[in-house]
């Protein structure tokens, strides 16, 4: 530790620079959907192809999974607040690049750059607040202020995108990052204590490089085998890669005598319940986000800001649940507070089975609120029971893996999901006669390609593209939600089975004198 260790930190100095890691981390959460509202904008000024649209959506969670591992790691042994800092100038870099992309490869490979970036930044903040708060009870509580964020944060995203987007262009969405990263830099610099592992060890550069070609890979063959069927010779083989690059990785890690990630942390179940949820409800709902944004504009009609403004019960209900999961872990129990808590979006989600052009928004506000709530729950239970079970001086690594399942779940959320409603609207999607093979092919691309063509068509033709165009959108929003759903569930099933006979209080669920940790078989 330096000279400014937690026991030599104020109440107010500690609460101020936890005050710097929710601004942090607000940012990286709100860019991973402030650009949702945008997609349609972005397909009438870039052109982007279907493929490329699903990249430009999840490039950002594709990378930020893949390295936050490696930075949390790295996190450790450079010290938690240079890393935060690096990473925070390296953000508005990207974003500069990401607001004035000239087109979709250039958005793809600047998102990608943000995704480098947020994973210097996410295993920082909630690693430094292990460092901050070595008190369990102020602990609990910090961790629902900064889950509170990273779930608002989130649920921000299309609101503030919606109301850029009624007076700006997409790149608006970008440029919000600059001041508030001038803002955390300069804060951060004063008000962050450093902290890091004192005896960190190397950090393996083979390590890194197979955690980075194992999630990418076994991602990259879920995106694109949901999209495409049959699949193309080229998924299994990166999923085989992918796959085998994991396996190797965790056999190097239990060689190791300082791991990137210590593989061994997963045998305590709190620790493997926290990662298991996080990654599953994010799929979840990731993937509703990526699609209702779309059907709020693009089937009902809604101007941006109105669509940002119609989601705002979910950031509502991830404030709440996110500040109150301390006094509900300790009403109910960890286990029950996180099997209810993933039950509910299971059901929030299921709702979008039965969603058509004209249900009344009463039941989407209701699903959004639920949705919100139990989020934020989860996300900060998730986190709560991460860092119980991880050593202090492990605590951006441990940190990193939960932040990863986080990403992981968005990225695969909006791959998995995404495709699914790609792959049912192109063959549920018919054209009318009159209708050119280039026009069509283009239109069968997504639902804003066919609002973007339908522009230059007659109205006899027009209409019934379109009439067509938002049927098969909407039938492959409801098979999605159901499948959301359906993971939501399992999640909440696991989650049960793992926390069963935990006896050990979390930071969330306190004990007046805290025996050894037991948990039953």
């Amino acid at each position: 530790m330096s000279l400014t260790a937690p026991a030599l930190l104020t109440a107010r100095q500690r609460w101020t620079g936890l005050a710097v890691l929710v601004l942090a981390v607000t940012v990286v959460a709100l860019d991973a959907t402030v650009l949702s509202l945008a997609i349609p904008s972005i397909s009438e000024t870039l052109r982007p192809s279907g493929t490329q649209l699903l990249w430009i959506g999840d490039s950002y969670s594709f990378v930020l999974a893949g390295l936050l591992v490696s930075m949390g790691a790295l996190s450790d042994r450079i010290g938690r607040k240079k890393l935060l800092l690096s990473g925070a100038t390296a953000f508005g870099a990207a974003s500069l690049l990401a607001a004035y992309a000239p087109g979709p490869g250039w958005l793809i490979l600047a998102r990608a750059l943000l995704g480098v970036a947020g994973a210097t930044i996410m295993p920082s903040t909630l690693s430094l607040i292990r460092s901050l708060f070595p008190d369990d009870r102020e602990r609990a509580t910090a961790i629902g202020i900064w889950g509170a964020a990273a779930t608002a944060g989130a649920a921000l995203g299309p609101v503030i995108g919606g109301a850029l987007l009624e007076h700006f262009w997409w790149g608006s969405v970008f440029l919000l990052n600059i001041p508030v990263l001038l803002l955390l830099l300069v804060s951060g610099t004063w008000l962050l204590p450093e902290s890091r592992d004192p005896k960190p060890g190397r950090w393996d550069v083979l390590s890194v490089a197979l955690s980075m070609a194992g999630v990418i890979g076994v991602v990259y063959a879920v995106k694109e085998g949901a999209a495409h069927s049959p699949a193309r010779w080229d998924v299994p083989v990166a999923f085989l890669l992918g796959a085998a690059a994991l396996t190797v990785f965790v056999r190097r890690q239990l060689r190791l005598e300082t791991p990137l990630l210590d593989v061994r942390l997963f045998r305590d179940r709190r620790f493997t319940a926290a990662v298991t949820a996080s990654l599953i409800s994010l799929v979840g709902l990731s993937g509703v986000i990526f699609v209702v944004s779309q059907y709020l504009q693009l089937v009902r009609g809604y101007e941006p800001l109105q669509a940002g403004l119609a989601e705002l019960p979910a950031f509502a209900g991830s404030v709440v649940g996110g500040l109150l999961t301390a006094r509900i872990a300790r009403r109910f129990g960890v286990r029950k507070a996180l099997t209810a808590s993933l039950l509910a979006m299971g059901l929030a989600a299921g709702v979008l089975g039965w969603l058509q052009q004209d249900t009344t928004y009463l039941l989407l506000a209701v699903s959004f609120l639920l949705t919100g709530t139990a989020e934020g729950v989860v996300y900060t239970l998730g986190a709560d029971l991460v860092l119980s079970a991880a050593p202090a001086d492990k605590a951006g690594a441990a940190s990193a893996a939960s932040e990863t399942a986080y990403e992981l779940g968005t990225a695969l959320g909006i791959a998995l999901v995404g495709s699914v409603v790609g792959s049912i609207y192109a063959n549920g999607l018919s054209v009318p006669a009159g209708v050119s093979a280039e026009t069509a092919a283009r239109a069968g691309e997504s639902l804003g390609s066919a609002v973007e063509e339908a522009h230059g068509l007659p109205a006899e033709v027009a209409q019934p593209l379109l009439a067509s165009a938002k049927d098969a959108f909407v039938h492959g929003m409801n098979s999605a939600g159901l499948v959301a759903g359906v993971l939501l569930v399992g999640a909440a099933v696991l989650a049960w089975r793992l926390l069963r006979g935990l006896s050990a209080p979390t930071a969330a669920e306190p004990a007046e004198a805290a025996e050894p940790q037991k948990v039953d078989a």
